[in-house]
C-alpha cells in the first residue's frame, strides 16, 4: 500500500483512480476548488484529513474513512460506492450519501440534508444524524444506539431493523414496508401513514395522528404520548401500555389500550370494518 501524508490538494481529481492508497492527516481544500478527489479509487484508507471540496468519493470500492472531516461545502461527498466503513468522522455537506452500497457508519455526526437516499444494505451504530430525507428509498437498513433529527425520515425504506434509537421526526417511515423498531423513541407528527409490515416493540410513540392507513400494523407493549386520531383506516394489532388519547375509524385487527379517551367511529366508515377495541380499565 502506498502512503500520501501530510499534503494539501485542491487540484482536480487529484487522487483519481487510486489503488491501494491510505492518505492520512491531508487536505482536500485551496483556491483551485478542484471536485471529485478521490473518484473511480478501490482498496482506499482515509485517516485524519479535512474535506472540503465536493464530490470526493464517486465510484469507490473498498473505500474505509476514519476520524475525518467533511465540512458543509464537501457536498455529495459518497455517491455509487460499495463497500464503505466511515467511523469516528464529522459528515457536513448536502446529499453526503446516495446509491451505495455496503455501507457501515459507526461513531460518527454530522449535518446532511437527504442524506442516504437509494442506498443499499447500510448499518449505522452509535450515529447522530440531522438531516431530512433520511434514507429516503433506502433498502435492508440497519440502525442501533443512534439519535436522528430532521422531517420526513425512512419514506419508502425497506427491509429496515431500529433498535435503542431515539428519532424525532415528522412524517417519518411513510410508505415503509418490513421495518421493525425496537425500545426506541419515535416522536413527532403523523407516524407511520401508509406503511406496510411495520412492527413496534416496546416502543415511546409521541405525536399526533400516528399510524394512518397502515397494513399489517403491530404494536406490542408500546406507549403513546399526546397520541391522538390514531390508527385511521389501518388493519393493526396492537397492545398499549398506558393511555391513547383517541383512536380514529381502524379497520381490522384488534387494539387493546389501558384507557382511551376517545374512540371514534364515524357513520362513513370503510364498509366491513370489524377492527376490536379493548380497554383495560
Amino acid at each position: 500500500m502506498n502512503y500520501i501524508c501530510d499534503k494539501t490538494f485542491d487540484e482536480e481529481r487529484a487522487l483519481y483512480g487510486s489503488d491501494g492508497v491510505r492518505v492520512e492527516n491531508c487536505r482536500f481544500e485551496g483556491p483551485a476548488d478542484g471536485e471529485s478527489a478521490l473518484k473511480e479509487s478501490k482498496n482506499v484508507e482515509v485517516a485524519d484529513c479535512h474535506f472540503a471540496l465536493r464530490y470526493p468519493f464517486w465510484h469507490d470500492t473498498n473505500l474505509t474513512v476514519e476520524n475525518c472531516t467533511l465540512t458543509e461545502t464537501c457536498r455529495a461527498a459518497f455517491w455509487y460506492d460499495e463497500g464503505v466503513k466511515v467511523s469516528h468522522t464529522t459528515l457536513g455537506g448536502i446529499k453526503a450519501f446516495r446509491e451505495c452500497k455496503d455501507v457501515e457508519i459507526t461513531d460518527c455526526e454530522g449535518i446532511s440534508e437527504e442524506f442516504g437516499w437509494n442506498c443499499r444494505n447500510i448499518a449505522m451504530e452509535r450515529f447522530t444524524m440531522q438531516s431530512a430525507y433520511f434514507l429516503f428509498g433506502a433498502d435492508h437498513v440497519t440502525m442501533k444506539e443512534s439519535n436522528f433529527t430532521g422531517k420526513y425520515s425512512f419514506q419508502y425504506v425497506k427491509n429496515a431493523v431500529i433498535r435503542d434509537s431515539v428519532l424525532n421526526t415528522k412524517d417519518a417511515f411513510w410508505h415503509s414496508e418490513n421495518v421493525t423498531v425496537y425500545d426506541s423513541v419515535l416522536k413527532g407528527e403523523y407516524l407511520g401513514w401508509y406503511a406496510k409490515n411495520l412492527r413496534l416493540v416496546r416502543c415511546k410513540i409521541i405525536g399526533t395522528q400516528p399510524l394512518c392507513y397502515c397494513e399489517d400494523l403491530v404494536l406490542e407493549d408500546c406507549t403513546m404520548e399526546n397520541c391522538d386520531l390514531a390508527f385511521e383506516n389501518c388493519t393493526v394489532e396492537a397492545t398499549v401500555k398506558g393511555h391513547i388519547d383517541s383512536v380514529k375509524n381502524p379497520t381490522h385487527g384488534k387494539i387493546v389500550a389501558d384507557s382511551i379517551g376517545e374512540i371514534i367511529l364515524d357513520a362513513h366508515q370503510r364498509p366491513g370494518s370489524d377492527c376490536v377495541i379493548e380497554v383495560r380499565e
